[in-house]
């Protein structure tokens, strides 16, 4: 997997990764990810949320958008952003699963772990975004 990698003022480099469009995309985007964030300086267990919440959104993007293409990290003054783009336009709609249903809540747990979260259309389709509060190991110290 190529990563690029892109500065914003005041931030870490924006870290772009190209998503496989077949059912490897969620855990080849949880390990590059996980590997971000441990070079970003990222651990404890709120890693753990950011690294589910990466699961259900490219997971959605490979069952609900029509061809998932990117995440991209990014993270300034103590918050994550994940973005996910895919080429669909449908937007996400949380739902409220039956407690029967065996999926339909990947949403919900994006919801749940993360700080604020939503969706925006861009070019070429949409990206559903996410937000979490994360400290730098370092700034601990």
């Amino acid at each position: 997997m190529t990563m690029s990698k892109t500065r914003s003022e005041g931030s870490l480099p924006v870290v772009s990764l190209p998503l496989p469009v077949d059912v490897t995309a969620p855990a080849v985007a949880r390990q590059a990810v996980r590997a971000t964030l441990a070079g970003f300086g990222l651990e404890g267990p709120a890693v753990d949320d950011v690294l589910l919440a990466t699961s259900e959104l490219v997971t959605n993007a490979f069952e609900h958008g029509e061809k998932p293409d990117r995440l991209e990290v990014e993270y300034s003054d103590g918050r994550l952003t994940l973005r996910v783009f895919d080429s669909g336009t449908n937007r996400p709609k949380l739902k409220e699963p039956s407690p029967m249903a065996a999926r339909s809540r990947g949403l919900q747990l994006v919801h749940a772990l993360s700080d604020d979260w939503g969706h925006e259309l861009c070019s070429g389709g949409k990206y559903v975004w996410a937000v979490f509060s994360l400290d730098r190991a370092d700034a601990s110290a």
